[in-house]
């Protein structure tokens, strides 16, 4: 394979449309109109072999930048033991933070920069259903909150998913521009039909810098500004949101600091507000010491975080699979791309759907840390809040 990166001098910045150019069909990952996207047509590379892979291409790269060059995309599953896929877009299209745009190229394919038509309207009816059943879920809940007031945990997440019928094929590129006008700070992404909007950066790489953005305590947000601020003082103040934060905070700390020259990050959380909730985050940002992480590499090692499995993690995830019951899949890993010189970078896989190959049906997940203060019913608001992402961009009328 030949592969050919040019930069798009002729474009400006605001022609260069992503979620144009990925459509319905191809690959995403965008956030504030900053990312890459692929073609339709692509190569699919097992993950095992997707860095010998890449070293293996013959690379004209007239841009030299963290994205130039080849690129994979794709998403780790919450058992990054499990088979996946990466995949190299025939024709991609990348837009940076300064603006700049380029496009790559495999074997001299043509870009196509025509954006699709606009979504046209769709007589659709849905129904919603539970996967695994709410009795279940408050009751696996109950047993991760037992569990760690007796100290076998010091937290675990529990989630649920929820299935959406459609009598029509849901219209994947009206679902991200959908995404895009009500989440567009978040990291959207659509990978092999699985699509979303996560807050939550994992970590990224940029030419030996690192940083990640972990999550974790949730409140709702109701559109009133005085009733939203008051829910965050009351976030930023609750001991059991306190709690299951540091967990988080510490482990991507003690997991990152020995691949580092230094680690900066905010002594205490802040509040970050996305559509329909608000979360606790602490931004981390650092540079890595030579020879620099691999950002695939610093992505196994974080996920699943303790914002989606628990800590300690294999007890955590013990009891997830116990109690659970359901199958998690890409929910809960990490979705993302990475260029041939370890630059990448990976949002955790949250706010998402699974869409089915025909695509009249969506599986979505949610879920919370659980600790010894945890609620079950509280709990569960806190999952029927978290779906509201996904539900309003694909049933929306």
């Amino acid at each position: 394979m030949r592969i050919v990166s040019r930069p798009l001098s002729d474009f400006t910045s605001e022609k260069v449309d992503l979620n144009g150019f990925a459509g319905g069909n191809g690959s995403l990952f965008v956030r504030d109109g900053v990312g890459i996207a692929g073609s339709v047509s692509a190569t699919r590379v097992p993950a095992s072999e997707a860095r010998g892979f890449l070293d293996s291409l013959h690379v004209e790269d007239r841009v030299q930048s963290p994205g130039s060059g080849p690129v994979l995309l794709g998403a780790i599953p919450f058992d990054s033991n499990e088979q996946h896929d990466f995949i190299l877009p025939h024709v991609s299209l990348v837009k940076s933070v300064d603006g700049r745009a380029w496009v790559t190229t495999v074997d001299d394919a043509e870009p196509n920069f025509v954006n699709p038509p606009e979504p046209a309207a769709v007589a659709a009816s849905y129904t919603v259903e539970p996967g695994v059943s709410v009795d279940h879920y408050l009751e696996a809940v109950t047993q991760a909150r037992n569990a760690v007031r007796k100290g076998s945990i010091t937290k675990a997440v529990i989630a649920r998913d929820i299935v959406i019928n459609s009598s029509a094929p849901i219209d994947v590129y009206a679902v991200l521009l959908r995404l895009r006008s009500s989440f567009g700070s978040s990291y959207r992404y659509l990978v092999d039909n699985f699509i979303g909007a996560s807050p939550e950066l994992l970590v990224a790489v940029d030419n030996g810098a690192i940083s990640s953005h972990p999550l974790a305590g949730t409140a709702p947000r109701t559109g009133d500004p005085q009733t939203d601020s008051a829910l965050a003082e009351q976030l930023l103040s609750s001991e059991k949101n306190q709690v299951e934060h540091r967990v988080v905070i510490d482990m991507v700390h003690d997991t990152l600091l020995p691949f580092c020259s230094y680690l900066d990050w905010q002594p205490e959380p802040s509040v970050m507000q996305v559509a329909n909730v608000q979360h606790l985050g602490t931004l981390m940002q650092g540079m890595l010491s030579k020879p620099f992480m691999h950002v695939l590499d610093a992505a196994i090692m974080l996920s699943p975080t303790p914002a989606l499995g628990g800590f300690p993690k294999q007890e955590a995830l013990k009891l997830i699979d116990q109690y659970e019951g359901i199958v998690r899949g890409r929910y809960g890993g990490a979705v993302g791309w990475f260029d041939q010189k370890g630059n990448g970078a990976f949002a955790v896989a949250i706010r998402c759907a699974q869409l089915s190959p025909d695509r009249t049906s969506a599986r979505l997940f949610a879920g919370g840390g659980i600790v010894a203060d945890s609620d079950p019913a509280t709990e569960l608001a806190e999952t029927q809040a978290k779906f509201q992402a996904m539900l309003a961009a694909i049933i929306r009328p």
